[in-house]
């Protein structure tokens, strides 16, 4: 039996998440390898079981995993406090870079030079979402029920309009039902919302047996906290709601707390939802802005679901009607972080003391495994959203009844952005690079078409 570490102190366990929130690129699936690679591998303050343990059950809250298992691992270790210290350095960075670049954007955005850095950005981010639709797809369908699943919810959402959350809630609900009539193909296991059991192996981690035990001895304290959270996330919402109902902050509270209790799928599920409404419903950005938005969340560390910030700040900006816009823009950012994460935070100290009970139940497991099924075709609309309107520079909407679509006018193709999103394709499926090199490799590119007078 290896030696037990010494326990770390919450000042020693902060440097280490500030060390976490620095390299936390590339993705939930990016940044929990590094949280498993330091955690785990490294430090020894916990083994593969009790990670996945925590996993699995983040994997099961809605809004973003990697941020969750933070905190969720904070808490376990350090109690409200290691959770609040784990959870808000693992988004500082990103916080404060969106904010950064928002700016710039805003500011700069049409000038021809950030321009051409963000068009080649667009076919980098086209790639990575392309790749995120194979990936997942691989991990969640696994059977025909699955693929049937996907299928269903990629036409539900393309070709009718249905609502995210009506795509997740059915999902969920054929899911449950088909692991109650015990169906082939519904029995929970894999993807998103996978909660078989893990052996739990960390007997001589620090966080054995003494800290399972932590978990039951601080329920009052987890319930307490999560209240407060709670408190935290609604009262500015009802207050922005009541005292100014007809603003753009009314809407960025009320719009993205409805998503913090929807975002089941990873980030790139709720996009699509984001990208129509945020163009088509409010008017707060153009199509292919949220695709610099979306570039920006990929090359700054932190979770991908900061490009929120990117959006409430850019509807703020232009909706707000104040004599200083980036101010108003400011504080738009900020209030979307807010309404984003505080309930995060909620779902971690509320839910984290039953994580046992959670994972034993095998319907709660099959409805989450058929969520992640319809979330591959909800990933997948959103990929060719993107690729409508970064590739062809004119879109015409097809109505015939409850179908109604966008889609592209066949002369109005972008060459230049076409090839940029094929020498893209090839880099992430072909040479396998990865996520930083594309990234700079595509707005470098654009950067240059610039300079040679093409763009």
């Amino acid at each position: 039996m290896k030696d037990t570490p010494q326990y770390p102190t919450l000042a020693e366990a902060a440097k280490v998440w500030a060390r976490i929130a620095a390299l936390s690129f590339g993705g939930p699936a990016g940044q929990i390898a590094v949280m498993h690679r330091i955690l785990v591998e490294e430090r020894r303050w916990l083994g593969d079981g009790r990670f996945l343990h925590a996993l699995n059950f983040c994997m099961l809250l809605p809004g973003p995993e990697a941020q969750q298992l933070a905190t969720y691992i904070g808490w376990l270790m350090h109690g409200v406090r290691g959770a609040l210290v784990a959870g808000l350095l693992f988004i500082a960075p990103g916080v404060i870079a969106i904010m950064a670049l928002s700016w710039v954007y805003a500011v700069w955005g049409d000038v021809g030079f950030v321009s051409a850095l963000f068009f080649g950005l667009k076919a980098a981010v086209l790639a990575i979402v392309l790749q995120a639709v194979v990936r997942v797809g691989k991990r969640a369908l696994k059977n025909t029920a699955m693929k049937a699943i996907a299928a269903a919810s990629f036409v539900a959402i393309f070709a009718f309009g249905v609502p995210f959350p009506l795509i997740v809630a059915v999902a969920a609900l054929i899911g449950w039902a088909g692991a109650k009539a015990g169906l082939a193909g519904f029995h929970g296991g894999g993807g998103h919302g996978s909660v078989g059991k893990t052996h739990v192996d960390d007997a001589a981690t620090l966080l054995g047996e003494e800290h399972v035990n932590l978990t039951g001895a601080t329920h009052a304290g987890a319930f307490r906290a999560g209240l407060v959270a709670l408190v935290l996330w609604l009262v500015p919402v009802v207050a922005l709601v009541v005292l100014a109902p007809d603003s753009v902050f009314a809407d960025i509270a009320t719009y993205f707390s409805k998503l913090a209790v929807l975002t089941f799928g990873g980030a790139y599920a709720v996009l699509a939802w984001v990208a129509q409404a945020a163009v088509g419903t409010y008017g707060w950005l153009e199509p292919g802005e949220m695709l610099d938005g979306l570039g920006m969340a990929e090359t700054t560390p932190g979770p991908l679901i900061m490009v929120l910030q990117f959006v409430g700040f850019m509807g703020a900006f232009r909706e707000a009607g104040w004599a200083m816009p980036l101010v108003a823009g400011t504080l738009g950012g900020l209030l979307t972080t807010w309404v984003t994460f505080a309930p995060c935070f909620a779902w971690i100290f509320l839910g984290a003391p039953y994580m046992e009970r959670l994972r034993a139940n095998a319907a709660l497991a099959a409805a989450l495994t058929a969520v992640t099924a319809a979330v591959v075709g909800v990933i997948l609309n959103l990929s060719i959203w993107f690729a409508i309107h970064v590739v062809w520079q004119q879109v015409w909407r097809f109505d015939a009844g409850p179908v109604s679509m966008e889609l592209p006018v066949p002369g109005s193709v972008n060459w230049l952005a076409a090839v940029l999103s094929v020498l893209a394709l090839i880099a992430v499926f072909r040479l396998k690079l990865g996520m930083a090199t594309v990234l700079g490799g595509a707005a470098a590119l654009g950067v240059l078409l610039h300079l040679a007078g093409l763009i």
